[in-house]
């Protein structure tokens, strides 16, 4: 099954210029948390998610409608073709611990994105699947990978001084 087969095609995009605020707004009406960032001529920078937004807004301590996607999204963005096979692309999101995936031209214009709920809505049982469908123990094997516990970042300053004194709690890992 190729990965055009499944994708989502319409998705919503912003530039490295829109405001967090706007781009949430973006993500709460396309129900989506995945955002493309795109450049002029369409081609993909980056990803921009829901995650992102959360931890810029409380570790800039600036409101959202102050800060530009470009100091918050990653742009170190992988990404599939239309053409390739499924398996592939999930392979891909299973080795780098993500859920989604834009899916780009062979000239990086934005043609869709492949999601684990695409995936997830695509996979067939070991009985019915064709070699080329993905299983549901592809499905299983790739959400053990993605949602497998990493290693905490470190955080930034906390400029405010306030942090635990102010009676946040700090986190651990067990």
């Amino acid at each position: 099954m190729k990965v055009k087969e499944i994708c989502t095609r319409k998705v919503r995009t912003c530039t490295p210029e829109t405001r967090l605020s706007e781009a949430g707004w973006s993500m709460w009406e396309g129900d989506c948390g995945i955002l493309p960032v795109l450049d002029e001529a369409g081609k993909v920078l980056g990803v921009l998610t829901d995650r992102d937004i959360c931890m810029s807004v409380s570790t800039k301590y600036r409101p959202a409608a102050e800060i530009a996607v470009r100091e918050a999204f990653s742009g170190n963005v992988l990404t599939c073709g239309p053409q390739d096979e499924l398996r592939d692309a999930l392979r891909i999101m299973r080795q780098a611990g993500i859920r989604r995936l834009p899916v780009v031209n062979r000239q990086g214009a934005l043609e869709g994105v492949l999601s684990l709920n695409d995936v997830a809505l695509a996979s067939q049982s070991d009985r019915q699947a064709k070699p080329t469908d993905v299983t549901y123990e592809d499905l299983a094997l790739a959400m053990k990978s993605i949602c497998a516990r990493r290693s905490a970042a470190k955080a930034p300053a906390d400029p405010s001084g306030l942090g635990a004194a102010a009676g946040t709690p700090t986190p651990r890992r067990p």
